[in-house]
């Protein structure tokens, strides 16, 4: 089988397509024709040697997969070869073929496609996961998205509008922040050319926001804490720019404010149940229209390298994919 293969830490460039041994799954896993992988955040840190863990050489990147199954392992009972499945794992996603934990398989909705159900469970999962679970978002709050036309970005968005929220989308062009805006935004900042902390009181009367949600870290971090409202909830999602905030921790003393760190993947390990009621709602939400991943390219399996550049470039609105049919 053919795959993208990381065998020492650094760029994209230095990955390589090439082919590879074929996988058998062990007693509770299951193996899949991957037919799409989405491209995240964490696959450009992880061939870096900068994500929470590091895999032994040599790997795949890749974590959210769709596809078939084609072999199960002998205590698995409820899939079955020939199901069409969404799942997560810690990579291996940019190959043809990979291997899958039973329990971290999901039965693919009627009617989503190969290049939706890739692009759903980490980052719907990652977004109600910090919405509903870590912040208790509740109807009529305000939230500031940071970061909003990306991949976690996007779904907040849509998850905080069917929760009932306000919510102010905060990018850095005209273009990201349309999009924003047809996703449900209420207010927007472009952060190159307004003050988030100085536009965000504005927008609220002075109040601030009662939740942020930030994927994005830096120096924007800071200046969106200084916003937030009396109690609010700064959830802490990851580090697109690239930094790791230094926060003067005063500001929660003064605004009676919590910062909120959100890990779905831990969240998913340690506590499968709750876990399993957040996909099984969200997929529910996605077969009765309420939620619409935004593709915004597609890469066939040998220009992965290419896709893990444009998200470090920050090109990127919405979801990505790498796509094994083309």
């Amino acid at each position: 089988m053919k795959a993208i293969i990381c065998n020492k830490f650094g760029l994209p460039e230095t990955l390589e397509y090439k082919e590879v041994e074929n996988l058998l799954p062990k007693e509770d896993e299951v193996l899949i024709s991957v037919k799409a992988c989405s491209v995240n955040f964490p696959d450009t840190l992880i061939i870096q040697g900068k994500y929470q863990f590091r895999p032994e050489f040599p790997f795949s990147p890749g974590s959210d997969v769709a596809g078939i199954i084609e072999k199960v392992g002998n205590k698995v009972s409820h899939l079955k070869v020939g199901d069409e499945i969404v799942g997560f794992i810690p990579f291996g996603g940019y190959a043809e073929k990979a291997i899958l934990k039973a329990k971290d398989c999901f039965s693919k909705p009627k009617g989503m496609s190969m290049v939706n159900a890739s692009a759903f469970l980490l980052a719907y999962g990652t977004s109600y996961h910090a919405l509903k679970d870590r912040a208790k978002l509740k109807k009529d709050e305000t939230i500031l998205i940071l970061g909003a036309s990306g991949g976690v970005g996007l779904t907040a968005l849509e998850l905080a509008k069917l929760m009932g929220a306000k919510v102010i989308a905060a990018a850095s062009t005209k273009e990201k922040l349309d999009l924003c805006k047809q996703f449900g935004a209420d207010e927007v900042i472009n952060y190159k050319e307004e003050s988030v902390k100085d536009k965000v009181k504005e927008l609220t009367n002075g109040k601030g926001v009662d939740v942020i949600y930030d994927p994005v870290g830096g120096h924007f971090s800071e200046l969106a804490l200084r916003a937030i409202a009396w109690k609010g909830r700064h959830l802490v999602i990851g580090f697109a720019n690239g930094e790791i905030p230094k926060i003067p921790i005063n500001l929660t003393l003064l605004k009676g404010a919590s910062i909120v760190g959100v890990f779905w993947g831990a969240f998913a390990q340690k506590e499968p149940k709750k876990s399993l009621e957040n996909i099984k709602e969200l997929l529910t939400w996605f077969a009765t229209g309420k939620l619409n991943p935004h593709i915004d390219k597609t890469y066939a399996l040998q220009n992965a390298p290419k896709a893990l550049e444009d998200m470090m470039q920050r090109k990127v609105k919405g979801k990505i994919v790498i796509d094994m049919t083309i």
